[in-house]
């Protein structure tokens, strides 16, 4: 192999991958072009080749470029440079000398595809096809002035195809006297990082390029590397190059670093490379590659013995995409007898010919650059370290000013930084970092994507209770569904932990005398009401010293009541807040006055109560369940069907049934007053008797309804009282609502099912995290301000909030762990990310990346996306990364954040299991940016951006109340509010046109312009054509000679940026204390009206008792009238009657005597009569006995048939038969006996 003199290097082995794994056809074209480098000595001198042509664009193109060598080459970038890793400007300048297919953009709309490479003498940059000569289908690396990424450009934007182009693959040139632009659209952001980064590289360089690869090659790492490969601990036997170390420890080094590497990886690869150096051990290769120079490309020849045979070539790294299978032998000759390799499994080590295989440290630093280098990060290190190996402490400084947000830094707080993060002892001592010292620093807990300030709690905790969301859980005791799941007091623990400020209980009667805590109207088990408080009073207060709201539905006896009181004293004690409310207090009191207490929630009895029990609504969230599986309809708790939306009642399904009542203990309802449980009708009855101390419940479809029907009520009822949502009973697996539906109406108290993990939990648990996860998040201001009005279901802007732009850059992913439960394809891993914005209707938007195939060590993602932010207080960004598959796609870990704690710049994320743990070493590598952010956040952080696109000027439209004062008042407020809309449009209008010319992207800052300006701002003999001075506190920009008409126009933006920047210090005061002054008399005047109107209210109300009272008197006085004539009419009636009676009784004495003649008379005819009758009576006897007779004989056919048991009956028949004859014939004698006499007498 041919050498150059100048300093051994050739220019295929500079531009070599140094041993990065390349595909295996650019592998193949580089062993055999490598003795014809185009890098002789006459080139090094200054003499060039003739360029004979440019390739064709085609899938296999003939070069003819690199002095006359005929080869074919595949130029299909996603074929060759994924493969590799780049980690130099060796490798970009290797790839662009091979060439890229680039797609160029024209301003009439067309784009054109195009063959694009550097030439061989790295003086050129040529592309074809071209209608344009051969000579001039170039740019010469010294015009060009600027290498701009992304879509910043007039030929991007005016380009009709402006928003089908992607921002991260696309760049521009700009070169010659006119700065004229080339705009170019690579197919992946990788290739556009390439091009982008050697590019730039070269027009620092020039023509010395070569010499600086070979003189700034990472000696950082290297040195750091073999210190690290030295210091294996002696047990591993000598550590020389020659020997090296065994596999385990070679393998623990690799993991040291890069702890998610699997084993089996760093095993498989060291074993490729011993299998590749046996096998071209046997085939007598002549070269050998060793030493740390391989990393760098240099070559050199190790003889290892005199013949064809005896030469060894080792760490060449071209055979990386060979696969070994675990157990494979492979056999290879050397002449001297055969030797067998067996590739063992796990830590087992390697061993050949009876002794273990050791590594290398060629081979160490081989394998080391391939699994522990990221290409993503070396060129975001490229881009602020001005093309140097490594960031110095000024480089350092502009990259956390410009791109992570941090204010006020200094060079001792960089080089404090590269201390606690550079590995290499050299990097430490130069002050440098290092690939690896940057890398170590973005994936540590300084570059979270989390805000470390909202770790602990950060924001106004003096507002009333009901100004605040509140972290609550549903049915706690619960560890699975709502029918028949077990009940624990572990459900309790965890819900504390995990920063619960309102856990429910439902009490009902135990046995014993115990109360148990359950469902009602279930199978859940049971839990004795005593552990659960023993649980609470434990865990109460372990994540947050906040209070803590204990929802008790009580079911209880009266008996059992009286157990649960004394435990509530016993256990709880003085934690118990029991202090009687005021009549007179607008606000509940603030959680930091309530630290440390525990607020009962339930019913209580009505003050007039004066005797030890009163009967209350009856809560009974088990019946509510039963009766939706029965087909009713659920309504509020405590009965609460037909809950009121709007100035009207939500009309139920089915007539509300009537509430239960149950008798309550005056003891027990004494414990609560701060959350007295209440029925809700409608809003304006709440609005007009509801006290702040008083607590509705909605079930979550009537919450809904009343979101969908009135959202501003649903708002303004908020912002003075607490509401509790609850789940549908209809949810039995415990599933959960999406609390973000109702926060964006204020709901404070959003019962979740803690059991039940997924989207909603995680949505709960990342909203809580903003505040130290105390359990209570600050509501926007917009929902707490009276004068303010916010419609939760708007689908625009909000009035009053400025809207915000998130830009949000998936870069890359680490360590994605194959999805649980997912065997059908092994350890492949397809991975793509979701990124979703949870708010109100109007922000909630979602993107997806690109699908990397088979990669989930570190797949490349480099996907830009960008969302509106309506009302940036109340959303919420959730990343997922799921696994693509033909059937489903399966989860592989998410990761949510509010918005408020995102960190600007390049930042990591851990990503979390389905059960919000977190996966080990997985996480995303993003760049997040908020443009047009307004004030009262973190403004040190956030640069003066402002959002993309231009619209029309909008000003603040005002609200009419309906109350004509405060109308009045709040109209003066139209033109302060205009002004400042003015100046906040006019700034943010010339940052856009300043960033426009800077050629920077819309989430760009201040200071990323300026930088920007760097590569333009100097002349052709180096000296700046621009320099910055400070008049009058302001800077300014000095021209140093005459300026190219682009610059002119940058200079004369800037100076307009200034004077807007200028009018907003100077008036922004002045306007600000006139629109809160305005505001201040618009909610005095807004309390007189209340006042007012509640002074009305009572007169009303006093002119209706008085009103009332006389009607009432009147009612009286009108009884008693009515009383009297009612007694004078009873009195008048009763004479009458007694009259009446008298008149009565002599008509019926008359009547009678009457009747004593007619009975006289009727006496004699009787007497006559009977005379008559007795005559025929006796003819009638005679009959009777004839009729007797017969019967007789009737009798006797009947006595003869009867039983014996009617023989009694029989005599006594006879006995009665024989009386009666006896007295027939008695009776016949004498009236014999009478008509003898007669007969005598006559």
């Amino acid at each position: 192999m041919k050498h150059s003199p100048a300093n051994g290097v050739s220019l295929e082995e500079l531009l070599s991958n140094g041993g990065c794994g390349m595909s295996e056809s650019v592998t193949a074209v580089q062993k055999d072009t490598a003795p014809q480098s185009p890098m002789t000595d006459n080139q090094k001198a200054g003499k060039t080749t003739d360029v004979r042509g440019i390739p064709r664009r085609s899938s296999i193109i003939k070069d003819g470029s690199r002095a006359g060598r005929e080869r074919k080459k595949t130029v299909s970038f996603s074929s060759s440079l994924t493969e590799r890793k780049i980690s130099s400007a060796a490798d970009c300048i290797s790839s662009m000398v091979e060439g890229t297919e680039l797609r160029k953009v024209r301003s009439n709309s067309r784009v054109y595809q195009r063959y694009f490479l550097l030439e061989s003498d790295l003086q050129a940059l040529r592309w074809e096809p071209s209608k344009k000569e051969l000579g001039k289908a170039c740019i010469a690396i010294p015009s060009i002035k600027e290498v701009r990424t992304g879509r910043n450009t007039e030929t991007f934007r005016t380009n009709g195809v402006y928003d089908q182009i992607s921002e991260d693959c696309a760049f521009s040139i700009i070169y010659g006297e006119t700065y004229e632009s080339l705009d170019l659209v690579a197919n992946s952001a990788e290739v556009a990082n390439i091009w982008v980064t050697g590019l730039r590289y070269m027009m620092l360089y020039g023509k010395h390029a070569l010499d600086m690869i070979a003189s700034s090659h990472d000696s950082l790492r290297l040195a750091w590397l073999t210190e690290m490969f030295s210091s294996v601990d002696v047990s591993d036997g000598p550590c020389g190059e020659e020997e090296g170390i065994c596999l385990r420890s070679a393998v623990g080094l690799i993991r040291k670093v890069n702890p998610g590497v699997k084993n089996g990886k760093v095993e498989q690869r060291f074993k490729e490379l011993h299998r590749n150096k046996e096998r071209t051990t046997g085939a007598g290769t002549d070269v050998a590659m060793a030493g740390p120079e391989a990393e760098a490309g240099a070559s050199h020849v190790t003889g290892a013995g005199i013949g064809s045979g005896d030469e060894e070539k080792v760490g060449d790294g071209n055979m990386m995409g060979n696969s070994v299978s675990a157990g494979h032998e492979a056999e290879t000759g050397d002449g001297a007898g055969t030797r067998t390799e067996v590739v063992g499994h796990g830590n087992k080590d390697i061993r050949r010919g009876g002794r273990e295989i050791r590594v290398t440290k060629e081979e160490f630093v081989e394998v080391f650059h391939d699994l522990c280098t990221r290409p993503e990060i070396y060129f975001l290190l490229v881009q602020f370290s001005s093309n140097k190996e490594f960031l110095d402490t000024k480089d350092l400084m502009r990259f956390l000013e410009a791109e992570q947000g941090v204010a006020q830094v200094t060079e001792d707080m960089s080089l404090e930084l590269i201390q606690s993060h550079e590995p290499s002892e050299e990097g430490r001592r130069q002050g440098c970092l290092s690939l690896d010292g940057f890398t170590s620093y973005l994936t540590s807990l300084r570059c979270h994507l989390f805000d470390p300030e909202h770790n602990q709690v950060c924001q106004d905790m003096n507002q009333p209770l009901s100004h605040y969301f509140i972290n609550s859980s549903h049915n706690t005791y619960l560890i699975e569904d709502q029918v028949n799941g077990p009940s624990d007091v572990n459900g309790y623990v965890r819900a504390l932990k995990m920063g619960c400020r309102c856990v429910e209980v439902d009490v009902w009667d135990g046995p014993d005398d115990e109360p148990v805590v359950h469902t009602g109207h279930s199978l859940t088990s049971s839990v004795v009401f005593r552990c659960v408080l023993d649980v609470i009073e434990r865990f109460a207060f372990v994540a947050s010293e906040y209070p803590l709201i204990l929802c008790v539905e009580n079911h209880c006896s009266l008996g059992q009541q009286r157990v649960m009181l004394q435990h509530l004293r016993t256990i709880l004690g003085d934690r118990l807040y029991t202090e009687p409310v005021s009549g007179g207090e607008g606000y509940l009191p603030s959680p930091f006055d309530l630290r440390g207490k525990i607020l009962l929630k339930g019913q209580k009895l009505k003050e007039a109560c004066g005797g030890t029990e009163g009967d209350v609504t009856d809560e009974d969230e088990g019946a509510e369940m039963k009766a939706s599986f029965s087909g009713g309809v659920g309504g509020g708790e405590g009965g609460q069907k037909g809950a009121g939306a709007g100035t009207g009642a939500v009309k139920p399904a089915t007539p509300p049934a009537a509430p239960k009542r149950f008798q309550l203990l005056k003891e027990l309802s004494d414990l609560v007053t701060l959350c007295k449980s209440v029925r809700f009708k409608d809003f304006q009855v709440s609005f007009s008797t509801q006290k702040p101390w008083e607590l509705c419940s909605f079930n979550e479809v009537v919450a809904l309804c009343c979101t969908s029907e009135s959202p501003g009520d649903f708002v303004n009822y908020n912002k003075r009282f607490l509401s509790r949502v609850y789940p549908d009973p209809m949810r039995v697996d415990s599933s959960n609502m999406n609390p973000q539906y109702l926060w964006k109406c204020g709901c404070q108290i959003v019962a979740m099912n803690y059991q039940t993990p997924g989207l909603m939990m995680d949505l709960n648990m990342a909203w809580f995290r903003q505040n130290g996860n105390c359990g209570y998040v600050l509501r926007p201001a917009i929902m707490r301000q009276e004068v303010s009005y916010f419609s939760a279901d708007t689908r625009d802007s909000v009035p009053g909030v400025s809207p915000q732009l998130l830009h949000v850059k998936v870069i890359s992913g680490q360590n994605l762990p194959r999805p649980r439960g997912s065997g059908a394809k092994g350890d492949v891993v397809d991975p793509y990310v979701y990124v979703e914005v949870h708010g109100i209707p109007a922000d909630c938007a979602e993107r997806r990346t690109r699908t990397v195939m088979h990669n989930g060590d570190n797949p490349i993602f480099d996907e830009s996306f960008e969302f509106q932010v309506n009302l940036p207080e109340l959303a919420m960004v959730r990343f997922v990364v799921l696994d693509d598959d033909f059937i489903g796609d399966e989860f592989i870990g998410q990761y949510t954040i509010p918005l408020e704690c995102l960190q600007p710049g390049y930042r990591h994320l851990p990503l979390q299991s389905m059960t919000g743990e977190d996966l080990l070493h997985a996480q995303l590598f993003v760049h997040v940016a908020i443009t047009n952010r307004r004030g009262g956040g973190k403004p040190h952080k956030r640069g003066l951006s402002v959002r993309k696109g231009k619209r029309g000027r909008q000003y603040a439209a005002l609200r009419d109340l309906g109350v004509k004062a405060v109308d009045e008042v709040f109209k003066m407020a139209t033109l302060p509010l205009k002004e400042a809309t003015d100046l906040r449009e006019n700034m943010q209008s010339s940052v856009d046109v300043f960033r426009e010319l800077c050629g920077v992207s819309a989430a760009a800052n201040l200071m990323q312009c300026v930088l920007a300006l760097g590569s333009r701002v100097a002349g052709a003999d180096g000296a700046p054509l621009l320099l910055f001075e400070l008049r009058d506190q302001y800077p300014t920009m000095e021209p140093q000679g005459p300026l190219p008409e682009v610059l002119r126009k940058v200079v004369s933006t800037y100076e307009m940026m200034i004077q807007a920047s200028r009018a907003v210090i100077d008036l922004s005061d002045g306007v600000y204390n006139r629109i809160l002054q305005i505001q201040t008399t618009g909610e005095m005047e807004r309390e007189r009206h209340r006042v007012r109107e509640s002074k009305k209210k009572d007169t009303k109300r006093k002119t209706a008792r008085d009103r009332n009272t006389k009607r009432k008197t009147a009612r009286d006085r009108n009884t008693k009238r009515k009383t009297a004539r009612d007694r004078d009419t009873k009195r008048k009636t009763l004479r009458d009657r007694d009259t009446k009676r008298k008149i009565a009784r002599d008509r019926n004495t008359k009547r009678k005597t009457a009747r004593d003649r007619d009975t006289k008379r009727k006496t004699a005819r009787d007497r006559d009569t009977k005379r008559k009758a007795a005559r025929n009576r006796n003819t009638k006897r005679k009959t009777a006995r004839d009729r007797d007779t017969k019967r007789k004989t009737a009798r006797d056919r009947d006595t003869k048939r009867k039983t014996a048991r009617d023989r009694d009956t029989k005599r006594k028949t006879l006995r009665d038969r024989d009386t009666k004859r006896k007295t027939l014939r008695d009776r016949d004698t004498k009236r014999k006996t009478a008509r003898d006499r007669d007969k005598a007498s006559d």
